[in-house]
């Protein structure tokens, strides 16, 4: 007979039963015969060893995961949220035997050979899981995507050993912050099929980024100086005057053109109202402007 026949759904419960109770190691066929009903010369034609019933059962909990499922789908959500549903698939699956193979996990750890021994049985069915979500196991790049979601499920696997909840929500945030981790890493080596390269320059492409606007060059503000309310204010404002031929006398109105000056011309200045001291007030007397020293170089007198 095809040892590849699937156990019968009460030949399974008895092998986990067993498994729970007396350990890996204490699952032996006559226990096994013991606890299904089955004859020893029936098991013996469809499975050799232990292990065989073991991946018989990997075998069926995985054609329960793929079932519904199209090969390369890329049908709904990411790649991350198709292994996502995947791996919940898996561990509904196996919720009906969810004691022996904790029983199992634990016996597994204490014994690192035969979790080697074993290993191969749980990265094919990571392998098809991968497949079962759209992604390529081929090659190199292949090999290691599965190796990193056995991490991912062996991290799970212990967030579901103390989930007592119904709707598995601690396991369920376990295996969302798996995957981010293994995500991660992923995109580190390059990992993700529509990875796009993580640096250098993109061929063909602007280098400037388009979202960096030069900003604009303002010149300083030209501060003038403060203008008073007094003519001789305004005069001495002006800065000091060099005596010569064709300067300008004290009390010259605002905006008036000296021969000596260098610079930009003031601009108007608001009206000011004349008083008793400047030279344009209506009653104020004729009071002559006094003579310059002669190679005199200070400020013009105010009074």
């Amino acid at each position: 007979m095809d040892t590849r026949d699937a156990p019968s759904p009460a030949l399974l419960d008895a092998f986990w039963r067993v498994v729970a109770q007396h350990g890996w190691h204490g699952a032996t066929f006559a226990r096994i015969a013991a606890e299904s009903g089955e004859s020893l010369s029936d098991l013996r034609g469809r499975y050799t060893t232990p292990v065989a019933l073991l991946r018989a059962h990997a075998r069926s909990v995985d054609q329960a995961v793929l079932e519904g499922t199209v090969p390369g789908q890329t049908g709904f959500g990411t790649a991350r949220d198709r292994v996502f549903d995947l791996l919940m698939r898996r561990l509904d699956a196996l919720q009906p035997h969810r004691e022996g193979i904790l029983r199992m996990q634990r016996d597994l750890m204490r014994d690192p050979l035969s979790a080697l021994l074993l290993s191969p049985i749980l990265m094919a069915s990571m392998a098809w899981t991968l497949e079962g979500a759209g992604v390529s196991t081929a090659g190199l790049a292949g090999a290691l995507r599965v190796q990193g979601l056995v991490g991912v499920w062996l991290s799970v696997a212990r967030a579901w050993e103390t989930d007592d909840s119904v709707d598995l929500g601690p396991t369920m945030a376990a295996l969302d912050r798996a995957l981010d981790r293994a995500e991660k890493v992923a995109r580190t080596l390059r990992l993700t099929e529509d990875e796009a390269p993580m640096s250098g320059p993109v061929e063909g492409a602007d280098s400037t980024p388009p979202d960096i606007v030069e900003p604009p060059i303002v010149e300083p503000p030209i501060v003038e100086p403060p203008l008073a309310d007094t003519g001789i204010m305004l005069a001495n404002a002006a800065g000091p005057e060099q005596p010569g031929e064709g300067g300008t006398p004290v009390g010259t109105p605002p905006g008036t053109s000296s021969g000596t000056s260098s610079g930009e011309p003031l601009p108007p200045a608001e009206p000011i109202p004349p008083s008793a001291l400047s030279p344009e007030a209506p009653d104020a007397p004729a009071t002559p402007t006094p003579p310059r020293k002669k190679g005199g170089s200070g400020p013009l007198p105010i009074a």
